[in-house]
């Protein structure tokens, strides 16, 4: 057993680049990660993305039929064993959802990318949530544990700078509210502290929050950390990678 759980979430932009500098340098080693979460990933020669054999590719449920509208895409460490970990249905292209299983219970990570101009994605969430609320939050044996991490596309004082009145437009707090309502309905909080920024602006330079960690608010006793890597920012990306750890043990081939 491997004695916690560690995840790297990312927006990549699309870019080959960016994934491939994320997926050869030794960071993810050195760091112990143990499941990459990347938003936007770069799909390239025969429909696929970039990983390496290092690491067990994991796409949406309608990638094979639609791999040009694939907004999420989630890497599993190839040392981890197979028999504790498996994918959910969600047949939709912006969710991968992994549920890992182990004496202490079981995990399950959404990989959200949330469009930036409407709600469909946190609708079809809340509606996943109503139907299999019993998986998600009960286990035969210990806790069960549930994250929703990604790049929701929102502002809100919730989370962003609440000193930053110019993101609060009437607008963007219509917008939020869905997400709001849909995180406290599935009993999540925030894992990545309020105020924390995850996106600098291509233009206006402005540094804001798009990128979150909700977790099971009976889950905050197992959150050892949870923090944006401003100096490990990708190449020609407006995004900043979240490192999240775990005291959760995982099984290891």
């Amino acid at each position: 057993m491997k004695d916690t759980i560690n995840i790297w979430q990312q927006n990549t932009n699309k870019l080959p680049t960016c994934q491939h500098d994320l997926l050869s340098s030794d960071k993810l080693t050195s760091m112990n990660i143990d499941i990459v979460a990347i938003q936007e990933p770069a799909i390239v020669n025969n429909n696929r993305s970039i990983a390496s054999r290092d690491w067990i590719s994991v796409y949406p449920m309608p990638h094979q039929s639609n791999p040009e509208r694939t907004r999420s895409l989630m890497l599993i460490r190839a040392q981890i064993s197979t028999d504790s970990w498996n994918q959910l249905d969600f047949l939709l292209s912006n969710v991968t959802v992994v549920q890992l299983n182990s004496t202490w219970g079981k995990l399950t990570i959404f990989n959200i990318y949330n469009e930036g101009e409407c709600n469909n994605t946190i609708n079809l969430l809340t509606k996943y949530y109503k139907d299999n609320h019993q998986n998600l939050e009960h286990s035969q044996n210990g806790d069960a544990h549930q994250i929703w991490l990604g790049d929701f596309n929102r502002h809100h004082p919730y989370w962003d700078d609440s000193r930053d009145s110019r993101l609060f437009t009437d607008a963007a707090m219509e917008a939020a509210k869905p997400l709001i309502e849909a995180v406290a309905e599935a009993g999540l909080e925030l894992a990545l502290p309020r105020g924390i920024p995850t996106h600098c602006h291509s233009v206006t330079k402005h540094w804001t929050r798009l990128d979150h960690v909700f977790i099971s608010e009976e889950s905050l006793g197992v959150l050892i950390a949870c923090d944006a890597l401003t100096d490990h920012r990708g190449i020609n990306t407006d995004h900043i990678p979240i490192l999240m750890e775990l005291n959760l043990g995982v099984a290891i081939k």
